[in-house]
């Protein structure tokens, strides 16, 4: 038997592919703190942290409160020929109700609010039992993998983001004052990227696939 039908060979729990380019190691987990890297492209694959459950959490729950209010408050007010007018950001999206554009108008309100907001309650209920120490959530690899789907469709820190942009060359044409939720979107995607930083998807799926048992 060649070296490579006996790595292939053997069980699949002591193996890790790295997502990106498809090379296969032999799992070693590291210590917190330390991280596996794919030696072909550099991904990451495991990056364990201390108490980043607990942390990932807090921030998860930040950002559903953000969201929320974000999505209440006065995004911006423009005024303009002795005329404003303040605008939230559901507003904004379901302002087309009417025809094909509510189909658009659904859609955009999906992706900068409640999928973000799907995908951090998610997160949690996978979680918080974890961090606990108990058995996973009914459903919870379900969850997590549906929430991992849902990631790309996550839009809301490249809205804020679109929208700082787009705020640039309007304000030639207009006074533009920033409410409440824009802010609150500014602190959201600072949330989301520490969120990405903390969380190691692998312990994730190890904890949830290999359960401590009581």
């Amino acid at each position: 038997m060649s070296e490579a039908e006996e790595f292939t060979r053997g069980p699949l729990e002591g193996l890790i592919i790295c997502p990106v380019c498809d090379a296969t190691y032999q799992l070693q987990r590291p210590k917190n703190g330390e991280r596996a890297v794919c030696v072909r492209c550099h991904k990451v694959l495991i990056a364990p942290k201390a108490k980043a459950g607990v942390q990932i959490i807090a921030v998860s729950i930040a950002v559903v409160v953000l969201i929320i209010a974000a999505s209440l408050f006065p995004f911006l007010q423009i005024s303009a020929a002795g005329r404003s007018n303040a605008v939230s950001i559901l507003d904004a999206a379901l302002t087309f109700t009417e025809g094909p554009m509510l189909v658009l108008a659904l859609l955009t309100a999906g992706f900068i609010i409640f999928v973000p907001l799907l995908r951090m309650l998610l997160t949690i209920y996978v979680l918080v039992p974890l961090v606990l120490d108990r058995q996973p959530a009914r459903h919870a690899i379900a969850a997590f993998r549906f929430s991992e789907a849902l990631k790309p469709w996550s839009m809301a820190e490249i809205f804020a983001l679109g929208c700082a942009v787009a705020l640039v060359k309007v304000a030639d044409l207009a006074t533009v004052d920033f409410g409440p939720a824009f802010w609150m979107f500014g602190v959201l995607v600072v949330l989301v990227i520490v969120q990405d930083g903390y969380m190691c998807k692998w312990s994730v799926w190890n904890s949830l696939e290999h359960p401590k048992k009581s």
